[in-house]
């Protein structure tokens, strides 16, 4: 396999990181909200290259109400809520310590997922999660009151973000990229409306260009980088190389703020490392069944899920249309998605 897909990911993971430090300096010039707004509107724009491929490009709604409500839900929690939480933490605590903090995102998507979405946690996966809690509420109370309330704030736009990964998990028929444009249009339109009302935004062209530039690189173009290692690692080796993203927001908030990395950042940056391996040790196989269904979404016949004929186009390349399932019970690795939303006894 090409090196480029594993490069393709750490850039997604270090224009993630950069996300922090460098809302830390937008902060300097810009109020919450309107920072907020501005970085999500760039994502959309970041977006756009990737999202406008091919020969009939567009922005698609969906058209099941159930699927409406749940990318609406997802727009919601992950971009009107979850960035503003994150920008007051850091205003209160160090980018790099925030960054750190990112890291409960997928501590919150794998607990959300367990008890409100019919996921799987074995035994290391609780351990992981147990394990990047307690990192980070090491991390809170070493700062005092000051980090505690930072910390509080950037669990609860995790929180946000985990719900937003699990809504996402479930919308078919959108690409991911389109997804991610319209949770930039939508949210940064929302926040920059809350802004005016609620805030004395600037007008300056210096700094909103600079958000506009910040969103469409740490949001937008990160997410389009992921998607295409994704698709040549595998969803798994991919989300462990973006899970770097805390760890190169740490070391660029000490390169590009001059902020100083202490032994209890250090410390937490061990634990959160030996906890997101242990998540990402998690395994899950067992003898299930899947209903006869119908639906539309993005997929490749490269799996046991999809193996209908296309008699006038090439299956093997990714592609969406309504296609239907038959009931089949059988044993493989799988993690959830919206083919495996099944019960689980244990």
């Amino acid at each position: 396999m090409s090196w480029s897909p594993f490069l393709l990911a750490l850039m997604s993971a270090v224009l993630f990181g950069a996300a922090a430090p460098a809302g830390k300096l937008l902060l300097r010039e810009l109020p919450p909200l309107q920072t907020a707004a501005l970085l999500y509107l760039g994502a959309g724009l970041g977006v756009l290259p990737a999202m406008l491929r091919g020969a009939a490009p567009r922005l698609p709604w969906p058209s099941a109400r159930l699927q409406q409500m749940r990318l609406l839900g997802a727009i919601f929690c992950g971009g009107v809520v979850g960035p503003v939480l994150l920008l007051l933490a850091l205003q209160r605590a160090a980018a790099g310590s925030v960054a750190l903090w990112l890291a409960l995102e997928l501590a919150a998507t794998a607990v959300l997922g367990r008890v409100f979405f019919r996921d799987y946690l074995s035994r290391s996966g609780w351990l992981g999660v147990a394990g990047t809690i307690a990192a980070s509420a090491l991390l809170c109370l070493g700062q005092g009151p000051a980090g505690v309330v930072a910390g509080a704030l950037a669990l609860a736009a995790c929180v946000a973000w985990g719900l937003d990964n699990n809504l996402t998990a479930l919308v078919s028929g959108l690409r991911p990229t389109q997804i991610t444009c319209w949770k930039g249009v939508v949210a940064g339109a929302v926040n920059l409306v809350l802004s005016f009302a609620l805030e004395s935004p600037t007008v300056a062209l210096r700094p909103v260009l600079a958000a506009l530039a910040v969103g469409a690189l740490a949001y937008g173009a990160s997410i389009a980088l992921y998607i295409t290692a994704a698709q040549s690692l595998g969803a798994i080796r991919a989300q462990v190389l973006f899970a770097s993203a805390p760890f190169f927001g740490l070391l660029l908030s000490a390169v590009a703020l001059g902020e100083y990395i202490s032994f209890l950042q250090i410390t937490a940056a061990v634990g959160l490392m030996i906890s997101l391996a242990l998540v990402f040790r998690d395994r899950h196989l067992h003898l299930h069944s899947h209903e006869a269904i119908g639906h539309i979404h993005r997929h490749r016949h490269d799996d046991q899920h999809h193996a209908h004929p296309h008699p006038d186009a090439d299956s093997t390349r990714e592609h969406s249309h309504w296609h239907e399932h038959v009931p089949v019970t059988h044993t493989h690795p799988h993690w959830p998605d919206l083919h495996h939303r099944h019960t689980h006894e244990d």
